[in-house]
């Protein structure tokens, strides 16, 4: 959302950007030393931290759950900082990411233009749209039809390897992710992070209206790709600066680069077995390793802390290697 907001100030200098967040009950570790240098750099974006909710963490059955629910939760608090930043400014567009569709009816309230913001590419982007057209056309759980999914723009996809919260057509992912997509019609339009040329077909096929049929398709704006440049301070194993200095000096095509995302949680054992893979394959390889998750049912769905830039088999020892070189 930062890098969002830095591109914008970049077309429309004049603007100045908010952003709402809703603080976890966990250390943040390097998010809070980004927002600080964000907010001692760019001046014209400024954050606005709601209260924390107090959260049972025992009965919820994912991550994606937790989000969803403290999210609606901070519904009040959501309200309240728009109608406070609305007596000083006019509020021009109220940007969400897909967990924050709860927050859309305050905004229509509000009569202020809410507009998605979607990270993960317009393949993605396509799926949800045409998500609830699957979902009016069966009564099976994806895990239970075993067959190609057709979604216009994107390659078929078999029904098992659709995202884990939306297997199970009765759980409580399923509902929140179905009201997000069912949702994406009735906003302003759809920022993505993309270009025209990586996602020519899933974006032809958007913008035709052919992922939500019978309905409306909003506008399809394609920003990408946003990245953070600057490095964020706090992070571990040396910092991103050495992990790029380290690469650097390999021959090209000879690094094996393995990120799992935000959500990619390992345990310990996992990590060790993963490692033990990568010293046998003996690639060069660049691995960002996360903390694994709490023994804690408590803090089970909490991400962890940080995370590491590492290639060996002992996380945060080093930057990057090929395995056997002792330097």
């Amino acid at each position: 959302m930062v890098e969002l907001g830095k591109f914008i100030l970049h077309h429309h200098p004049s603007l100045s950007i908010t952003i709402l967040t809703a603080p976890p009950s966990f250390n943040t570790g390097s998010t809070a030393a980004y927002i600080r240098h964000i907010s001692a750099t760019v001046p014209s974006i400024t954050f606005h931290h709601l209260p924390p909710i107090s959260l049972d963490l025992e009965p919820f059955p994912s991550m994606e759950a937790v989000i969803f629910e403290v999210l609606k939760r901070s519904n009040p608090h959501v309200r309240r900082a728009l109608e406070t930043i609305s007596l000083s400014a006019t509020i021009s567009a109220f940007i969400i990411d897909f967990f924050c569709t709860c927050a859309m009816p305050i905004s229509a309230q509000l009569n202020i233009p809410t507009y998605y913001f979607f990270t993960s590419g317009a393949c993605i982007l396509a799926f949800f749209l045409y998500f609830p057209t699957i979902h009016n056309n069966t009564t099976k759980s994806f895990r239970d039809m075993n067959e190609l999914l057709h979604v216009p723009g994107i390659p078929p996809i078999p029904t098992s390897d659709m995202i884990k919260p939306i297997l199970d057509r009765d759980s409580t992912d399923y509902e929140n992710f179905l009201n997000f997509a069912q949702n994406i019609p009735n906003s302003a339009g759809i920022i993505v992070n993309t270009f025209e040329s990586l996602e020519t077909k899933p974006l032809k096929a958007i913008r035709e209206g052919k992922c939500n049929p019978g309905g409306h398709t909003p506008p399809v704006f394609s920003v990408g790709p946003l990245l953070a440049t600057e490095s964020r301070q706090g992070g571990g194993g040396g910092g991103i600066n050495d992990c790029l200095s380290w690469l650097d000096k390999q021959p090209s095509k000879s690094v094996v680069y393995l990120c799992f995302g935000s959500l990619g949680l390992f345990s310990a054992a996992q990590l060790k077995e993963i490692a033990v893979g990568l010293e046998r394959s003996g690639q060069r390889f660049l691995w960002v390793v996360r903390s694994p998750p709490s023994d804690d049912k408590s803090k089970r769905y909490l991400p962890p802390r940080n995370r590491t830039w590492t290639p060996s088999s002992r996380p945060g020892s080093w930057i990057g290697r090929r395995t056997g070189d002792s330097s």
